[in-house]
């Protein structure tokens, strides 16, 4: 709607300008209305998914809710993270058992809820979504399933405001490790080097390992790219652990790395 709003008192203008470079201008157009159009259907799709798990799950039983999830992507391919992708997070999580967790990007709470059932009862995790709506249903979502705010913050922002500010939300306490121990990227794949680099600025990995997660599901090679090229820079600090169709397992550790890679 406020794109139609904007839109019609240009119209004149862009009719004289189109005259002149037409294909620029429809094309560019093209990718203004695409952008806009993805906005909507995003917004559609997490109050569609928060609907229908709030609506049918069992309030207060974690497995309860996910299944809810996975029966609502089984009729809804809309659903950002799909239960083949949720396992094979499942089984890096059991593997790296970390204390303390980042999430970029919530997806209405789904990933969420799978990891802090599988953390420590200290555990922690920080989920950060830059939509409000997003963020705003996930965490009711998380609250749904059982769990605590004691056990997670959610930060609505850019993860590029969001992770100079995490230091003081990984204090080391009792049963938990000074530092992340496993990041979850999930949000816009062109943000991952930078974010990764930040993370390595910020020194918010854990030194003695953190595992860092890359979804990755209808993405051009060249979004993934950058960060690959910067993980097989640094052989001193990163590894590539496991590679999947829909998700890469790189491992980072200060100093030397000792695991196998398979780069």
């Amino acid at each position: 709607m406020w794109l139609m709003v904007v839109s019609v008192p240009l119209l004149p203008a862009i009719v004289m300008v189109s005259s002149r470079y037409s294909v620029k201008v429809s094309a560019l157009w093209s990718r203004a209305l695409n952008w806009a159009l993805r906005l909507v259907r995003g917004k559609v799709c997490v109050r569609s998914t928060h609907a229908f798990v709030f609506s049918n799950c069992t309030h207060g039983k974690v497995d309860s809710v996910l299944e809810t999830f996975d029966l609502y992507a089984a009729t809804h391919p809309s659903l950002c993270i799909s239960p083949q992708t949720g396992e094979a997070v499942d089984e890096a999580v059991r593997r790296v058992r970390p204390s303390q967790v980042l999430e970029l990007g919530m997806h209405c709470g789904y990933t969420s809820v799978r990891l802090l059932r599988l953390l420590p009862p200290a555990g922690r995790l920080i989920t950060v979504e830059l939509d409000p709506l997003t963020a705003e249903m996930g965490e009711e979502i998380i609250l749904v399933a059982g769990f605590r705010h004691s056990q997670f913050q959610v930060l609505t922002s850019s993860s590029a405001e969001a992770i100079p500010t995490l230091r003081p939300f990984l204090e080391p306490d009792q049963g938990t490790s000074e530092g992340l121990n496993l990041v979850l990227m999930d949000h816009d794949p062109q943000e991952y080097l930078p974010d990764l680099l930040a993370l390595e600025r910020e020194e918010v990995l854990c030194p003695s390992g953190c595992s860092v997660l890359l979804i990755h599901r209808n993405q051009r090679a060249e979004d993934l790219r950058g960060i690959l090229h910067h993980i097989r820079a640094k052989p001193d600090c990163y590894c590539i652990k496991s590679e999947f169709q829909f998700m890469t397992e790189i491992f980072y550790q200060k100093g030397n790395v000792k695991v196998d890679s398979k780069i």
